[in-house]
């Protein structure tokens, strides 16, 4: 039987993924690696389209994680704006400008991973 990612690694994923879209984050998905690694038990996937809408998108995941009481243990790529990696140990995020996210395809290598499911909030269209 393969492990499944923990309640708090999903509620993570959803909180971080409700942040990442409030910053125009694209491409959101979620995987669920518990199986797979024994180091974490969810990859959560952004695209960002430019080096600024990345650190904006992981500096809103970072700020609304730390807000609900779960720190970054560690984090990389900040000041590149490239791929911002973000571990809070159950999760680790990895928001990429489009370019690196279509090189690196971690959706590819991962590929054999259960999908969690990503519920964002309803927006309010604009006027």
């Amino acid at each position: 039987m393969n492990p499944a990612a923990s309640d708090t690694a999903v509620e993570l994923i959803q909180l971080a993924a409700a942040a990442a879209d409030a910053k125009n984050g694209a491409d959101l998905v979620a995987l669920d690696v518990a199986g797979r690694l024994p180091l974490t038990d969810a990859f959560l996937l952004v695209t960002g389209r430019t080096e600024r809408n990345v650190i904006a998108i992981a500096e809103g995941i970072e700020e609304r994680l730390t807000e609900a009481g779960h720190r970054a243990l560690r984090r990389e790529g900040r000041s590149e704006g490239r791929w911002v990696l973000l571990d809070f140990g159950d999760v680790v995020v990895h928001v990429f400008h489009e370019e690196d996210r279509l090189y690196y395809s971690l959706e590819r290598l991962w590929k054999d991973c259960p999908v969690i499911p990503v519920n964002l909030p309803v927006r309010e269209p604009a006027d």
